[in-house]
């Protein structure tokens, strides 16, 4: 007998290429909206701004807190992206958490998803600059993170 409520595959986001923060907030309104997400290639994800202000945010990021209380910044790249969308969300409310547990975040792409048609955020797509932007791969090689 089949199932009567069928789960939809989820989609697939390459982001290659998208600015962390732009991303994050679009694939958020999507998880709101009862969507499930993966996003690959979370390490190519970049982030705009003048590098050296960009790696003193992410050191001063993992510097805060205690080893004990937090809070706790994440040193990877699919997790830095996974806290970027969390922060788009109303993570403390039920709908929020929810919304949140619908999102799957990998570096590279994963064997289960190889064959997948991927999509992209044209909203999310880096503009070009004088100067290339930091990927999320070497912000958290800064950061201690062995990829």
């Amino acid at each position: 007998m089949p199932d009567a409520n069928p789960v939809p595959s989820p989609t697939v986001i390459d982001a290659s290429g998208l600015v962390v923060g732009r991303a994050a907030s679009l694939i958020a309104q999507r998880l709101l909206h009862g969507e499930s997400i993966v996003v690959v290639n979370a390490e190519k994800a970049v982030v705009t701004g003048n590098r050296s202000q960009v790696i003193a945010h992410y050191t001063a990021e993992r510097a805060r807190g205690s080893k004990r209380t937090g809070p706790h910044y994440p040193r990877y790249p699919d997790r830095i992206f996974r806290r970027s969308v969390r922060g788009m969300l109303p993570h403390l409310k039920a709908r929020g958490k929810l919304a949140f547990d619908r999102l799957e975040v990998h570096i590279g792409v994963p064997p289960a998803y190889t064959g997948n048609s991927t999509e992209t955020l044209p909203a999310a797509k880096a503009r070009p600059s004088v100067r290339p932007p930091m990927t999320l791969e070497a912000i958290t090689r800064l950061l201690g993170a062995r990829i």
